[in-house]
């Protein structure tokens, strides 16, 4: 992996070299006529990639990106959920006319079917949104000049330029990020990609974000201001995902993937007019069916195994229980309690359904629980001890945690390596897990918490 300071030097010098020798043909062969019109490319390059307007017109594009999904999603998951739920009636009622046994019927269609219901329109209508707005500024060729724009932070934090466009990637889907990185050429700047791409907010964790994220608020701000506050909990949580990913990015880059950052050779395409039909195929054929076909493929089996241990009981008690018993003295360390990090690890096919299952502990259902009642949800966790801290608490967890089945079968398939993917749920993992325990440790030594 480790690459020669002098093997760059060599790369160096060839890409000058060509270019030098391009640019003398050019201005040999030719012919410029005196009437030339204004270059709109490098007009607009002028603005777009300026050290003043580039990162504010960054942020805003992306901004936009991010609320179109998360506002545009929410009447279309709300149909399709309603749509989904209703053939589970039905599917209900021919298990009943059937005379299948109760248990048959709770493992496959209040367990399988109900979480693959959950993760498909939870997930669906946001990547539906996200892919083709992304791909379309793709088309445009814009995100090419937000490579360029981070560059800088990326070769200081020893990884690639490139890194920038599959993080924006996986805002929409880790895993989708994850294959994004085979545009890095470098094998140690990949690596890098790969495993820190999990930090990246992506959409399945955006509803645990928003809906934490009320609750806090309405603990800290006045009624008229809580979706101000909330909104802007939520842009935090976004940028400490990215301040992670610079972070962990040098520490990789400085121990176990260390070397020599490669060239960043990028030539602007020209701006262009977008192609409809290239940008729907790519987007919703290439990406969107594409993780959706792998989680649904991950979340049916998982929905059964949640159901089975949010059913068998031990001594008076459901494992998921049990298992939040044992989990206890380190979620307490972290400001958590033992259901919330059970629920975590049973979201891992889908992160999704991870407030599903903490009602579900909570409210102590056999199946997962409808938690689109705000107000219900806010009662639920209010009533068994939380409080502004332990939902910070939550999202930050949420933020920095390991990455779903789905990604974790992606990075498998994209590192061929078991080391590296152990790894990539290993490294998120111990950040999230001492970023928990210092804050409540600052938190109860400043008398904030007990």
């Amino acid at each position: 992996m480790k690459e020669p300071s002098d093997a760059l030097t060599i790369q160096d010098k060839l890409v000058s070299d060509i270019y030098q020798r391009a640019q003398s043909v050019a201005v040999e062969c030719v012919r410029k006529t005196a009437t030339v019109g204004p270059d709109i490319d490098s007009r607009l390059d002028n603005v777009l990639t300026s050290k003043i307007f580039g990162f504010p017109i960054m942020i805003v594009l992306l901004g936009a990106v991010l609320w179109i999904t998360v506002a545009g999603a929410n009447y279309p998951s709300q149909v399709l959920a309603a749509a989904l739920f209703w053939v589970e009636a039905r599917l209900t009622e021919l298990f009943q006319w059937l005379g299948a046994p109760a248990w048959i019927h709770g493992a496959l269609v209040l367990g399988g079917y109900r979480t693959l219901a959950w993760v498909v329109a939870v997930m669906l209508p946001p990547m539906a949104i996200f892919f083709p707005c992304f791909t379309l500024l793709e088309d445009l060729g814009y995100l090419a000049r937000v490579s360029f724009n981070l560059d800088w932070f990326f070769r200081k934090s020893g990884a690639h330029g490139k890194q920038a466009l599959t993080m924006a990637m996986g805002l929409g889907c880790n895993a989708a990020g994850v294959m994004a990185c085979r545009i890095i050429d470098s094998p140690r700047e990949r690596l890098i990609a790969i495993i820190t791409n999990t930090f990246a907010v992506c959409n399945g964790r955006f509803p645990t974000l928003i809906t934490l994220a009320s609750f806090m608020a309405i603990g800290l701000a006045r009624p008229g201001l809580c979706p101000a506050v909330s909104s802007l909990v939520v842009v935090a949580m976004v940028l400490l995902g990215i301040m992670a990913t610079f972070a962990v990015s040098w520490v990789l880059s400085k121990t176990l993937l260390c070397g020599v950052p490669s060239s960043f050779i990028l030539e602007l395409p020209s701006y262009r007019r977008p192609q409809v039909s290239n940008i729907l195929v790519r987007s919703l054929r290439d990406r969107t069916m594409l993780v959706l076909r792998r989680a649904v493929v991950v979340a049916a089996p998982a929905g059964v195994v949640v159901w089975i241990l949010g059913n068998v009981s031990i001594h008076g008690c459901s494992v998921i229980g049990h298992t939040a018993r044992f989990l206890t003295p380190v979620a307490t360390a972290m400001g958590l309690d033992g259901l919330i990090l059970t629920a975590f690890i049973l979201g891992l096919p889908a992160n999704e359904i991870v407030l599903p299952i903490l009602a579900m502990g909570y409210l102590s259902r056999g199946s997962l629980v409808d938690v689109g009642d705000s107000a219900f949800l806010a009662g639920t966790l209010t009533a068994n001890g939380w409080t502004w801290f332990t939902a910070l608490n939550t999202m930050l967890f949420s933020v920095l945690h390991f990455p779903c089945s789905t990604t974790i079968l992606t990075i498998a398939r994209e590192t061929r390596s078991l080391k590296w993917t152990l790894l990539s749920v290993i490294i998120p993992l111990s950040v999230a897990v001492g970023a928990c325990s210092a804050l409540t440790l600052a938190a109860r030594w400043a008398g904030m918490v007990r």
